[in-house]
């Protein structure tokens, strides 16, 4: 094995400089929908693919360093979401401090009393619908069909930039409102910012992730080939417009500390965190193959400029992924892949744990008495995600020695509840399905250039304000967050 360490690092940290300037990613929940522009072509699939579909496929089933040759490849993509929400009318008598569950008295019987939150009518624009996301990747043989492949990539992230002057709300949150008469104090952005902050009203937070790693492959016979290695995980996180917040946060409750320091506003702070990825593949018959891939759960740290507000002091790990892919070669030049992939976001509780929670939190006037259950505590409020299943289907035509087409197509449930919408404002990865297509075209040079494009069709998930539920309760203010996706990538081997 032949290279220079230095030229390789070199490469990395370059290109993992370049993917943090701005990245954001929101497909199959706020993972990607593949890794690497051959199977994003295919709509993420070739997990039990034997063909050669470049280095960077080690990311998706470290087994497959096995099939690809010693080339590097270099590809970068141009994602551009588009987010909006939509808030319907209230249907309170007016948008106050509170709503009366039944003799509400904010001074002698708070728990009567459920805090309000009433935003805005009508349909807001989340700004920056464009970013750029780099890869890279190298393979190296060894001696006994063995393979050591470095790969780096971005796989996960979130933007959101609620900066339309149109939007607002009118809150308890507010400034706390004002417990004697009830009235109503208001605010700009979804979340009521105060007007004098420096954000002057803007919310939103900025999510990124990019994993390095490095594995290992080894082909035991014709039929049957393993991988596996360490994955190094690096994440950068804002949020801003979410500092209305502060009187329901473990910090302040607990300790008395107003207003919070780790709950926004804060710029980016960074976390890092390891894992690890194995992968296998069975050459079941000379047509029809099979692979099995796993990404553990990636231990990160804390974010603690943002301990008050994800769950457990700041923590947000990654969650684990595990995917199956079967693939079969129909003839000389079709290939059909299918995978289905599933990923634990229920197994992190920054993501996992519903709006709900929080009902429990001394710093709302209902009687609570679990501290814990703050913005910020072990069972802290989170954005109420599902675990997510994907279904995947790939074609690869070689139509000759030249190019090779790609198409594909993929569907699941996106993992939000409708119960948790007012939160997920700032994150809505309400995606189902994406259709995709791409061609690999071999150069006279020896090189080979790709491109792929993906088209994720407008979906939207609606559901009730968790501060507004209306009167009688039957009746909320409705907020409907709807996304649609576009995404160009282009890459080389060479």
């Amino acid at each position: 094995m032949r290279f220079k360490a230095s030229k390789v690092t070199a490469a990395l940290v370059a290109t993992g400089l370049f993917a943090f300037s701005s990245a954001a990613m929101a497909t199959n929940g706020y993972f990607t929908h593949g890794v690497g522009t051959a199977s994003k072509g295919m709509a993420g699939t070739g997990v039990g693919s034997n063909a050669d579909m470049g280095p960077i496929i080690s990311a998706s089933n470290p087994a497959l360093g096995v099939f690809t040759s010693d080339k590097w490849e270099a590809g970068i993509a141009v994602f551009s979401p588009r987010r909006s929400y939509e808030a319907g009318p209230t249907q309170q008598p007016f948008p106050g401090a509170f709503i009366d569950l039944g003799g509400c008295d904010p001074i002698n019987s708070p728990e009567l009393c459920l805090p309000s939150h009433t935003l805005s009518e009508g349909k807001i624009d989340s700004s920056s619908e464009y970013f750029p996301i780099p890869y890279v990747a190298k393979n190296w043989s060894l001696e006994g069909d063995a393979n050591v492949t470095a790969v780096f990539y971005g796989r996960g992230g979130m933007n959101t930039n609620w900066d339309d002057p149109n939007a607002g709300a009118t809150s308890y949150f507010c400034g706390g409102g004002d417990p004697l008469t009830g009235l109503p104090n208001s605010g700009t952005g979804p979340y009521c910012a105060d007007r004098t902050s420096s954000t002057g009203g803007v919310a939103g937070v900025n999510l990124m992730q990019a994993f390095i790693a490095v594995n290992y492959s080894n082909m035991v016979n014709e039929n049957f080939a393993w991988g596996a290695g360490p994955v190094f995980a690096v994440q950068l996180f804002e949020a801003k417009g979410v500092q209305t917040f502060a009187p329901i946060t473990k910090s302040f409750v607990q300790d008395g500390v107003f207003p919070s320091t780790a709950l926004s506003n804060n710029d980016a702070d960074t976390s890092f965190g390891f894992g690890f990825a194995a992968g296998l593949w069975w050459g079941i018959t000379d047509t029809v193959s099979l692979g099995l891939a796993y990404q553990s759960r990636m231990y990160m740290g804390e974010f603690d400029d943002y301990a008050d507000l994800f769950a457990e002091a700041g923590d947000f790990d990654i969650p684990s992924s595990i995917k199956v892919g079967l693939s079969f070669k129909a003839s000389d030049q079709l290939r059909v892949n299918f995978d289905i992939e599933h990923t634990a976001f229920g197994e992190v509780d920054s993501i996992a744990n519903p709006m709900s929670n929080m009902l429990g939190c001394p710093g709302l006037p209902l009687g609570g008495t679990d501290v814990e259950s703050c913005l910020g505590g072990e069972n802290g409020a989170g954005f109420g995600w599902e675990d997510m299943t994907t279904y995947k289907l790939g074609f690869e035509w070689a139509q000759n020695e030249t190019n090779t087409w790609r198409f594909g197509y993929s569907y699941g449930e996106q993992p939000i509840q409708a119960a948790d919408v007012l939160f997920n404002i700032l994150a809505p990865g309400v995606m189902e399905q994406h259709i995709t297509f791409g061609l690999t075209r071999q150069m006279d040079s020896g090189g080979e250039l790709s491109f792929s494009f993906m088209y994720a069709p407008e979906n939207s998930v609606t559901g009730g304000s968790f501060f507004d539920p209306g009167p009688d309760f039957i009746s909320p203010q409705l907020i409907e967050l709807t996304m649609s996706q576009l995404e160009f990538e282009v890459a080389y081997r060479f």
